[in-house]
Parts: C-alpha cells; structure tokens; sequence
C-alpha cells in the first residue's frame, strides 16, 4: 500500500487517484469500511452474538441449533434463520463413514469449518473441539481452540465432558477469550469408559452427576450447556439450576434450546446401515435419502435407456452447415467414420426435437 499512497499524493489528477483506488479495491479481498481495514469471516450486523442469544434466554425464547458439515448444508441453515450453526464432530460418522466421533482429525474439522463459514453468514458458529486434540493440558485446549477460531473461522468452540482436566481446559479457554459451550449427557467421545452411546442421568447419582458437570462448565465460563441424551426431568432440573443456556439433545423438552444432525432430520441417509443407529429421539422432517436414491436410479436408467441427454439437454449448438464442411474436413483427413458420426449425431439430435 505505500507505493500506492506515493501515488495518490503525488498525482496531479485527484478523480484518476480516485478511480485507481476503486479499482485497487474491486480487485482486493479486502473490505471497505472495517475499522483495521483487514479481510473478515463475518458481518457484525449479521452474525447472532452471545448478546443476543443471552437475550433470547432471558426472554424464554428457544434457541435453534443445528449442525452442518460442508457449504450446501450451511446455506440451507443459514436460509432458515437457525440461530447456532455447530460444525460437529459427528462429521466423522455421518460425513466420513466411521462408526464412531473418536477418527476425526483437527485438521480435518477445520476443513469443515472453513466450508461452513463461507455459506453460513448469520447463524453463530460453533466448532466442536475433537477427542485427542484437547485432553493432554490446558495450552494444548487452547492452542486447538485458537486453530478453531483463527483458521477454521468460528465464533466459539464446544468441548465434550465433565472431567476435572476438561473443566480445566475449558475455563482456560475462556480465559484466552474464546467463548465455550459445553456438552455433559452423553458424550460420544467417552464412548470408551462409558461403554458404548449411552443415555446418563438414569439413576440418581447419574442424575446429579449431570446437574453438577453442569453446574462446573458454568463456573468454568462456558456460555451454553449441550445436554444429550439425559431424561426429560434431568434436563429439566440442569436448566432450572443453570444461569445459562441449555440445548438438548434427546433430552426432552424442557430445554433452552434444541440440537439435531442435519443429516438426521432431514433423512438423508436412508440405507440400512444408518436406520439401525438413526436415534430414537431425531424426527425426520423429510426423507430427503429416498428423493436422492429416486433420483440416482432414474438418472441410471435413463442414461442406460439412452434417453439422457436428448437434445434439450445438448445446449451447445453448431450449425447444420458448419457440421457439414467438418465432416468433409475429417473425410479428408481420413476419418470416415468420425465424419459419418457427426452428420448422423445432427440427423438423431433433429428426430429428438
């Protein structure tokens, strides 16, 4: 930019200095009018701020929450008006295949982040911090987070668990300023010591384990609580107990807020793997799996029929007598065949019409 401000001094005509800096700009990915005059991921005036979630809670209004992996699913969020956008790391089950949360790589889940803050302008964005990349110390969970935030484009991070190093790491990310939802419940990363996906807080000491794991991610400085998994009246006894949020996941609904799978609720993954593990808490709003295998079987068949691409679908046009002089070019040339292919290809294109 010095070059640049030497010139617009030093230039006799101020309109052509004028010009110039417009272009500059057009061709810069860098916005007018932010106050350091730097790129950024968002537009304030957009983006949902913890103000105005804090807002809604204190006005009993629910907060909608949905997760999203890829650019598609965060427009399509993002067009609904969903207030948090969690980029989860459920990415491993339902985008990558494994059967579990555990395989997902930090780097893989920036990657996810990335895509979802380009198509999801207003929702708030939450990046799920991933099992290995936050258990070791306090400098490695913030370290990860600040990766979250600064490569993946995020506005705040979720991190699974109740343990003490976890509140630890948790209060020392919010002491690096990054804002913290927690997630007590079922917490698929524990799947280990918990011995599978199982539902918590189904006996009294489970059930005020969950209010207290609660109650110790508040006073770590987390924003929002993610419960899953818990019994309705589990939840509702955390949230009552709680000065924040809470967003519930198969777990009643006596929460602040709600959280389902994107590809969950909208029933995209309609193959027999996936109906045996679709939670029994998760309403599908459509079945958007069996539209999709509609249409690939029809598209299969159409192209084996031969009746994709017809000629509607055959845009780009050459003139009858253009083909012709080709034809006679490739006769010339010595291909026969390739120039009887070509004034057939007319003949059948015009009989499709």
């Amino acid at each position: 930019m010095s070059s640049l401000r030497f010139f617009t001094k030093h230039s006799s005509t101020s309109l052509f200095s004028s010009f110039l800096l417009k272009h500059i700009r057009s061709m810069s990915n860098i916005p007018e009018n932010t106050v350091y005059s730097g790129p950024t991921s968002q537009t304030p005036n957009q983006r949902t701020t913890l103000a105005q979630l804090r807002q809604k809670y204190k006005n009993l209004k629910p907060i909608s929450m949905i997760t999203a992996y890829d650019y598609p699913s965060a427009v399509h969020i993002d067009m609904a008006g969903i207030d948090i956008c969690l980029v989860g790391d459920s990415a491993s089950m339902v985008v990558h295949g494994h059967d579990t949360t555990l395989p997902i790589t930090v780097d893989e889940m920036l990657v996810h982040c990335r895509a979802v803050a380009r198509g999801a302008k207003n929702p708030m964005l939450v990046g799920d911090l991933p099992f290995g990349s936050y258990e070791s110390s306090s400098d490695q969970a913030v370290d990860t987070a600040v990766r979250i935030l600064k490569e993946g484009g995020m506005d705040a991070i979720k991190l699974e668990g109740g343990s003490p190093s976890r509140i630890v790491a948790a209060k020392a990310i919010v002491e690096a300023g990054i804002a913290v939802m927690g997630h007590v419940g079922l917490t698929p990363q524990a799947i280990s010591v918990l011995g599978g996906f199982r539902p918590q807080g189904r006996n009294i000491l489970s059930a005020v384990k969950v209010v207290e794991t609660a109650l110790a991610l508040q006073e770590a400085g987390s924003f929002s609580i993610v419960l899953e998994c818990v019994p309705a009246p589990v939840a509702a006894a955390a949230t009552a107990a709680l000065q924040i949020p809470t967003i519930g996941i198969g777990a009643g609904p006596f929460c602040s807020g709600q959280v389902l799978v994107y590809h969950d609720l909208l029933g995209m993954l309609q193959h027999p793997h996936h109906a045996k593990v679709t939670p029994k808490f998760c309403k599908q709003y459509a079945r958007i799996g069996d539209v999709i295998n509609k249409a690939l079987l029809e598209y299969k068949e159409d192209v084996m029929n031969g009746s994709f691409p017809d000629a509607h679908y055959s845009p780009y046009k050459i003139s009858e007598a253009d083909v012709e002089g080709f034809s006679n070019e490739l006769q010339k040339l010595g291909f026969d065949k390739a120039a009887s292919a070509a004034s057939e290809a007319v003949q059948k294109l015009n009989a499709t019409k």
